[in-house]
């Protein structure tokens, strides 16, 4: 008991730092004795670098929420509904990684002293009277040279895999645990540093899988396989035989993966998880090879490429107390290859199922147009949203899991649009302010352990913030951006060269010190991004930006009262203006691609027209020369669509957007259940960039948008284009919305119902 008193709650399985070379899952036991069942037993826990905490074999919760060389979360948990009578077995699986470059997952932080962290009432202290076994799991990277997840596993069964959950086990052999000193940690880890959690937990469901897709090569025909699958039935699989079964989980999920197996001693499974069918050729870009698509279903002519888990049975299971495997993180797919190959012994299967995994959202708006093609654009979009959102939005849930400014921008506000939920925008915003470099550029994705900067995504963390001002009006939360905000602007300033632009500042990825990336686009493929006027000098583009960082900027402060700062940037911005209008146009009065460079994008376009840099005519000229000769001109992929369809609504071309939302009803030909990266590469079939149509039928065609800081004033200007009629409620911070229109006779007739209190500026839109 002295010992236990004594302890700061965090163990660990050496006391040397460094000693972890490579990946390794750690089982941390404890069998706790009960002599009642508690109403309440609170605890406070955490683990460097993940953990799942099992209660008598029950999953109670998986975290921490993701801190960063700064900072540290810990979670609270209630543990007295899954706590009994008597013997009760506890039990924390812990990813260890180690702390150096490229060592596993890039979002997890990790220090030196991986361990884990409880503790709860009385001096109920993780201690040394825990015990400690490492799992036979070896985590390689899904790739040599770019593997930023480093989750997938070749795991070999053990006692671990089921009867050490059992409160009769017998862990004499496993090893005392270490318990660390305050001199051992890194200070965010000190239990007095250790943060609250900012977000809500995950949201978990058991879901089954929805049916076999195709049998590649089977001795059981289809409808047994489904009896496993959906009904929880058994297989038995003869020994020295191979099966391999490609199995559907109805649309793209995230999820912990779960099968459970008796006997069948050195049985070898694999799982392969995917996103859907391709085709050959495939070429690799920045990493793992992307395959060429088109219908995701294709099973016929396509198969499955993704990323593969294997697992080597150790034949203890039986049916009534089967062996488990469960991969650590949770896996991405809507397609899952199992290939199992037995030996000497028969394997039974006795469950194959998942527990789904994503962040809390609660989707409560809800809009119907005359169209109804963007119905189905809506399902997969919110789909994609939800998939993209877990401890941090990110980019995509199959191939990175990282959060990058561009994407969590847009994502931001389509949960605003569809929830007015901000808790997780906070935490972003939170993140990249924390990534703030010496040179005051943000990192491009955070949480990261590797350095990456995109010059230009600093901007998209100053409008996150700007946005916020606009929903919510927190000036507290402004004032902590501050000097965030200031050093990115800072930077752009130290780079304005002599003709008053921002100055070459990176190029392609892999060839500069910074990647300068714009656009997925066809012309921009072979610069992966970036526009190929790099190779000459700088680019427009970093210009405009800069244009727009200085006038969020100018907003900002503005709102919180420093009017001189706020002339200042405005100044600025209209100085940075002039010199475009000065270097970068050519004859034909067209934004070029860089100063005097004969290249062109319908990019610069869109960002002269939403900077103000030309005036609504010409700018609606040049936008529209983009669209009638779309050979000239490098086109807006989905990851710009947001800011294309701001500047067609700017200039009055609304109607354009019709043809646009064919990008997404290919989608949906092609029988997607999300929202693809891009259609140039089509490397993700799930990047919540894409979810466009979230945020452009409540905010632009029912026209329900803040009018002023903290939706004091709710401006309602609907953007009809090529629709007769819309209708729906719209969430706001201030309360639901609810906007009604139909055209008659060439003008929109319009009923309103807005929240109580909230004064209303309505206006005729096109």
């Amino acid at each position: 008991m002295m010992e236990q008193k004594e302890s700061i709650g965090w163990i660990g399985t050496s006391g040397e730092p460094g000693s972890i070379r490579e990946p390794e899952l750690v089982y941390f036991r404890k069998v706790l004795p009960l002599e009642e069942q508690p109403e309440n037993f609170s605890i406070e826990i955490t683990a460097d670098s993940r953990y799942k905490f099992y209660v008598n074999g029950s999953l109670v919760n998986a975290g921490p929420q993701k801190g960063d060389r700064q900072i540290w979360y810990r979670d609270r948990l209630e543990l007295g509904t899954y706590l009994r009578k008597g013997r009760n077995i506890l039990i924390a699986v812990v990813l260890m990684i180690p702390d150096r470059n490229r060592g596993g997952n890039y979002s997890f932080a990790r220090t030196a002293t991986p361990g884990f962290y409880l503790s709860g009432l009385e001096g109920f202290r993780a201690d040394e009277s825990w015990k400690w076994r490492q799992a036979p799991v070896k985590m390689p990277g899904e790739d040599s040279h770019f593997a930023p997840l480093h989750i997938f596993e070749e795991a070999e069964g053990s006692d671990l895999n089921g009867p050490a959950w059992d409160k009769e086990y017998d862990d004499g052999s496993w090893q005392s645990a270490h318990p660390y000193t305050p001199f051992d940690l890194s200070d965010r880890l000190l239990p007095e540093n250790l943060q609250e959690r900012t977000i809500p937990f995950m949201r978990r469901e058991d879901r089954r899988f929805s049916r076999i897709k195709c049998l590649r090569k089977s001795r059981f025909s289809a409808d047994r396989w489904d009896g496993l699958l959906r009904e929880g039935g058994i297989l038995e699989i003869p020994p020295e035989s191979r099966e391999i079964v490609e199995i559907s989980a109805g649309e793209e999920r995230t999820g912990f993966l779960k099968l459970l197996t008796a006997g069948g001693k050195d049985s070898r499974i694999t799982l392969l998880t995917s996103e859907c069918y391709a085709y050959e050729p495939i070429e690799g870009l920045n990493g793992p090879v992307i395959p060429r698509k088109g219908d995701r279903t294709d099973s016929e002519r396509g198969q499955l490429y993704g990323f593969t888990d294997t697992y080597r049975v150790k034949g203890a299971g039986t049916t009534d107390s089967p062996e488990i495997y469960e991969p650590f993180w949770f896996r991405t797919f809507r397609y899952i290859r199992l290939t199992i190959e037995t030996a000497e012994e028969p394997l039974t299967l006795a469950d194959f199922s998942y527990q789904s995994n994503a962040y809390p959202l609660e989707v409560k708006t809800s809009v119907e147009t005359s169209d109804p093609s963007l119905a189905k654009i809506w399902e997969i979009s919110e789909r994609s949203l939800r998939l993209c959102m877990h401890e941090t939005y990110e980019d995509c849930p199959f191939y990175e899991q990282l959060q990058y400014a561009q994407d969590t921008r847009s994502q931001i506000l389509y949960t605003y649009a569809v929830s007015a939920d901000d808790r997780l925008a906070r935490q972003a915003m939170d993140d990249f302010r924390r990534s703030a470099r010496f040179d005051g550029m943000v990192n491009c994705s955070f949480p990261n352990y590797e350095n990456h900067v995109i010059p230009g995504f600093g901007i998209f963390y100053i409008a996150m913030v700007y946005d916020h001002m606009m929903y919510f009006g927190d000036k507290e939360l402004i004032r902590e951006h501050m000097p965030a905000i200031l050093g990115v602007l800072n930077f752009f300033r130290k780079h304005i060269d002599e003709k008053g632009l921002v100055g070459k500042v990176g190029g392609p990825l892999f060839s500069s010190r910074f990647w300068s990336f714009i656009d997925w686009t066809d012309q921009w493929r072979d610069t992966l991004g970036v526009p190929p006027a790099t190779g000459e000098g700088p680019l427009t583009m970093e210009s405009f930006y800069y244009v727009m960082a200085l006038r969020h900027g100018a907003a900002l402060f503005d709102y919180l009262g420093f009017s001189d700062l706020s002339r200042r940037l405005m100044g600025e911005s209209e100085e940075i203006k002039a010199a475009i209008n000065r270097h970068c146009r050519g004859e034909n009065g067209m934004y070029q691609d860089g100063p005097s460079i004969e290249a062109y994008s319908q990019h610069c376009q869109v960002f002269a027209l939403l900077t103000d840099s030309i005036d609504g005519k010409r700018g609606k000229k040049n936008l529209l020369e983009t669209f009638s000769h779309k050979e000239k001109y490098a086109q807006c992929s989905v990851a710009m669509m947001y800011y294309l369809f701001r500047a067609l609504e700017k200039c009055g071309a609304y109607e354009k957007t019709d043809g646009l939302w064919n990008i997404w009803r290919d989608m949906v030909k092609k029988n997607l259940t999300t929202c693809e990266e891009d259609s140039v590469l089509s490397r993700s079939d799930c990047h919540a960039w894409g979810a466009l149509v979230l945020y452009e039928l409540p905010s632009a065609v029912l026209g329900v948008r803040p009018a002023s800081p903290g939706y004091a004033e709710l401006e309602i200007h609907p953007m009809a284009g090529a629709l007769s009629w819309a209708r729906g409620t719209v969430c706001t911070p201030r309360g639901p919305v609810h906007v009604s229109w139909k055209k008659e006779n060439g003008e929109i007739k319009l009923e309103v119902s807005p929240p109580e209190g909230v004064k209303v500026r309505t206006s005729q839109g096109s």
